[in-house]
């Protein structure tokens, strides 16, 4: 894996959604690179935030889970399209799935009635940073990535499968790897019309 600066990783990161095994990645780098991407931001430092590791074998039977569920609602017409983008993310070394604890927000919303409303939308801004922070370490490392979100499609199956614990609701799943495509090109809106300098 290579390194890069975090300001050439923020600038650099795109959405690759086909990715190759880099024979150069172990899960020992990977937990690694997950014990600093824990130490994103949560409102009331609360921490909901859950993720797994997949690699391997398991990364290649969560894709094979996703593609069975998505046999059943896509139309088999279809469905070759689907097989391919499919592919790009199970060729990878591994995907990270995002979850966030639900005993952890009623926790919190036991602890800080004035606010309860407010958490649900808190932990969605708790998982978002938690998941820039993960893809942007694999973004510094060398590695190509993107958010997919098959949930709530495959939470059964996977829950199953890996014994999730019953409170980890799935949010999303980052599949990784070597870079096997060119990023697509990106406009971006002109600074002006985003930051307004007081």
């Amino acid at each position: 894996m290579t390194t890069k600066s975090v300001s050439a990783a923020i600038q650099e990161r795109r959405s690759i959604r086909r990715v190759k095994k880099d024979p150069n990645v172990t899960k020992e780098q990977m937990e690694q690179l997950l014990q600093k991407a824990v130490y994103a931001p949560s409102a009331f430092n609360m921490q909901s935030g859950r993720m797994m590791l997949v690699m391997d074998e398991d990364n290649e039977k969560l894709w094979s889970i996703v593609e069975e569920e998505l046999r059943k609602v896509v139309p088999a017409e279809d469905f070759a399209a689907t097989e391919a983008r499919l592919a790009g993310y199970r060729n990878g070394n591994g995907t990270v799935l995002f979850f966030e604890d639900d005993a952890t927000l009623e926790q919190m919303r036991q602890n800080a009635p004035l606010y309860a409303e407010s958490f649900t939308n808190w932990s969605y801004e708790g998982t978002g940073i938690l998941q820039y922070a993960t893809w942007l370490l694999l973004e510094e490392a060398g590695l190509g990535a993107s958010i997919q979100h098959y949930n709530p499609l495959i939470d059964e199956k996977v829950a199953a499968e890996w014994d999730i614990p019953k409170e980890w609701r799935l949010i999303a799943q980052i599949p990784f790897g070597a870079k096997d495509e060119e990023a697509a090109k990106r406009e971006f809106l002109p600074f002006e019309d985003v930051v307004k300098i007081i």
